[in-house]
């Protein structure tokens, strides 16, 4: 007797939350919504036309984010400008990035040499700001940006790193966002070439350092300690 195959489909209720869930994180990364705005879930119900249990499935995923914090007793809200936050994320970051690209240099084949030196290429190609996209980052820089650094890391070999990389990303890109016109000075295109070249240079030690730099420096001019800052941010 032949066996029946059920292949499963997403329900509707599902479909509605992905839209409601992919709305809501562009509106925050565009800048819609400013830091600490409240996210109300009646409100948002009846502006996509949706129940709020939908907007409720979809706020969770946005707080898993990093994009959104739920507040006891306060529903939802945009992550506040918290130099706090900002810290904590950077001090994750340079705890475990330079270590993931020591490990990616070290086991990096010649594919991965290739993906790096064409993300790099496509990063240094793309215009950080378009006037259609108002003053933030524009959507292809960023996604250059996050595509060069992540390739860096893939040669690790390690998914859970790389894992814990994109969460640690997304929660540090709406701070980047925010900050986009806030550090002229810095050099944030020589950083990335030099983060290009060490590691296609394997030289692991140099690559894990000047990436340690690079996220300092960050983090610096989020929280204003420094007045040397990015125009490209790590």
């Amino acid at each position: 007797m032949a066996r029946t195959t059920h292949t499963s489909t997403p329900s509707g209720k599902q479909m509605l939350s992905e839209q409601v869930y992919a709305h809501l994180r562009e509106a925050i990364m565009r800048g819609d919504f400013a830091p600490g705005d409240a996210l109300k879930p009646q409100d948002l119900a009846v502006e996509q036309g949706v129940s709020l249990a939908v907007v409720r499935e979809a706020l969770v995923r946005v707080v898993g984010d990093g994009l959104a914090d739920r507040l006891p007793n306060r529903g939802f809200a945009v992550p506040a400008f918290s130099d706090r936050r900002w810290q904590e994320i950077a001090e994750a970051r340079r705890t475990i990035e330079p270590v993931v690209l020591r490990m990616s240099v070290e086991r990096g084949d010649l594919d991965w040499e290739a993906r790096v030196r064409a993300a790099h290429h496509r990063l240094t190609r793309t215009p950080a700001y378009v006037p259609e996209e108002g003053e933030y980052y524009c959507a292809a820089w960023s996604e250059a940006h996050r595509a060069f650094h992540r390739t860096l890391l893939e040669g690790c070999g390690n998914p859970v790193l790389l894992e814990t990389f994109d969460r640690m990303w997304t929660a540090s890109e709406l701070a980047r966002r925010w900050s986009a016109h806030g550090n002229p000075h810095r050099d944030g295109v020589g950083e990335h070439r030099r983060l290009e070249e060490a590691a296609l240079a394997r030289d692991a030690d140099t690559a894990a350092e000047v990436l340690a730099q690079h996220l300092t420096l960050t983090v610096a001019g989020l929280t204003g300690r420094t007045h040397h800052e990015p125009t490209e941010e790590a």
